[in-house]
């Protein structure tokens, strides 16, 4: 697979290339925003280490604009540690958020586990059977990872896609942010509030005629989210 690095910083960067490809990945470098778009243009990029402060493009308008066309995982890389910069990462589409320093170990495990997401989603053309799940006029079709409102198609990122299908495929159960952070994510919650409640929030204004108001995707106050009943198809 390949992975895109994003950095201004030679000394980083090269550093994590170095833990990627021992782990048999393919590295592709680039360093500022420009140079992302670029080589997303011309490279087949399975997931993306975006750096936040660069040069000429920084990465929340490089990942803005990636968003557009392309669905591929992103985790973002920032020297920032308040939580408006981590909301401010997720909310223009990034799947993930690592604070710097970091143990590079760690950040190969992060990579290794939004690949497996990526691929589990059929996102590389993945063949596997599924069902169709439905919740009104909602509706998920598994085995294509695709989601329809009212017979429109929606385009949502791969967390956002594992949150809404995990929410419909137990429709009617309530779940507490925790719970959805250690579904999807596949490891412990800790402070995963504002995680979750941008990507819900991305969610249903993207399947909701009114966010506001949703129809689909519902908050239990003081509990957590739920998605209401639903008929599936096999």
């Amino acid at each position: 697979m390949n992975i895109l690095i994003c950095d201004d910083d030679r000394e980083i960067s090269r550093a994590i290339e170095i833990y990627l490809r021992n782990e048999g990945y393919h590295v592709i470098q680039a360093r500022d925003g420009l140079e992302a778009l670029d080589a997303v243009k011309k490279n087949d990029i399975h997931l993306i280490l975006m750096d936040v402060m660069m040069p000429r493009m920084d990465g929340i308008q490089a990942t803005m604009r990636i968003r557009q066309e392309k669905n591929i995982p992103i985790i973002m890389l920032s020297a920032k540690v308040q939580d408006y910069d981590k909301i401010n990462g997720l909310n223009v589409g990034a799947d993930d958020y690592v604070t710097k320093p970091f143990n590079p170990m760690e950040l190969v495990a992060r990579v290794k586990s939004q690949l497996r997401r990526y691929t589990d989603l059929g996102s590389l053309h993945k063949e596997e059977s599924g069902d169709v799940w439905r919740s009104g006029g909602l509706t998920l079709d598994d085995a294509k990872k695709s989601v329809e409102v009212d017979g429109r198609p929606v385009s949502l990122t791969p967390t956002e896609y594992r949150i809404l299908l995990f929410l419909v495929k137990n429709a009617g159960r309530v779940f507490s942010i925790e719970q959805i952070y250690e579904k999807v994510w596949d490891e412990p919650a800790y402070n995963p509030e504002n995680t979750v409640a941008v990507h819900i929030r991305h969610i249903r204004e993207k399947i909701e005629i009114d966010p506001g108001n949703p129809q689909y995707l519902k908050v239990v106050w003081g509990t957590g989210y739920k998605v209401e009943k639903y008929q599936r198809e096999v």
